[in-house]
């Protein structure tokens, strides 16, 4: 007994040539976009702009410039929160961004059975 699927659905196989190329064309927009997101560098700030943290789009910290004005040997509390703050807010923005990079190539693509797969 053969099935039949309504006309559209299926679609043999030209229709299933051209899924296969589209998700190889957006597995390799996804792959450079992740290789560009990657190398990007991200400048935060926390306190009003006295503790800057340079991060990249690996959450790989590469700098904290602390301006002297926040450094008071008699609370060193202060500082570790600030500090905290802007590493916390630069790795929030790291991944908001790229969240929001790979949507835009991805799309609604949303696969049952798979939820969160993109």
């Amino acid at each position: 007994m053969k099935a039949r699927l309504p006309k559209g659905m299926g679609g043999g196989p030209q229709n299933m040539q051209g899924m296969l190329r589209q998700a190889q064309k957006m597995q390799e927009d996804m792959a450079a976009l992740q290789e560009d997101l990657d190398n990007r560098e991200y400048d935060i700030s926390a306190g009003g702009g006295v503790v800057r943290v340079k991060i990249t789009g690996k959450l790989e910290v590469k700098s904290i410039d602390i301006q002297p004005e926040i450094v008071d040997p008699d609370d060193i509390e202060t500082l570790s929160d600030i500090l905290v703050a802007a590493v916390n807010e630069a790795i929030k923005k790291v991944n908001e961004t790229n969240s929001e990079e790979m949507s835009k190539v991805t799309g609604s693509l949303n696969i049952p059975g798979l939820p969160g797969m993109f």
